[in-house]
């Protein structure tokens, strides 16, 4: 199964309570906190709603 690779490069400060609690979910708390995660379309939906935070490549 696919795995995809998730960094978190901008800061959460500021962002929507929502959009917080979604890079939680994902393992992301501090920028340059990365997390390994199943390229499903859970994980898709994640990174839709946070894409302009993260940085995602192929694991």
């Amino acid at each position: 199964m696919a795995q995809l690779k998730i960094t978190l490069v901008k800061s959460t400060i500021g962002a929507k309570k929502d959009q917080i609690a979604t890079a939680h979910s994902l393992g992301l708390t501090k920028i340059g906190d990365s997390s390994i995660q199943p390229d499903n379309a859970q994980t898709r939906g994640k990174v839709a709603k946070i894409i302009h935070l993260i940085e995602v490549s192929n694991a």
